[in-house]
């Protein structure tokens, strides 16, 4: 178990998305729209 915790990790420090992808999230949370209705909730994207 020492072993497991010890080990350096493989994993880059600075993870930076590239900008289509960070562009394509904040647009698709522009499009999306959630309206709920007693209990039910419905999720609709406007394109």
């Amino acid at each position: 178990m020492a072993k497991i915790y010890s080990r350096k990790s493989k994993v880059t420090k600075s993870m930076k998305p590239e900008k289509e992808i960070v562009s394509f999230l904040l647009n698709y949370s522009k499009a999306l729209s959630i309206i709920k209705i007693e209990d039910k909730s419905f999720e609709i994207i406007a394109n």
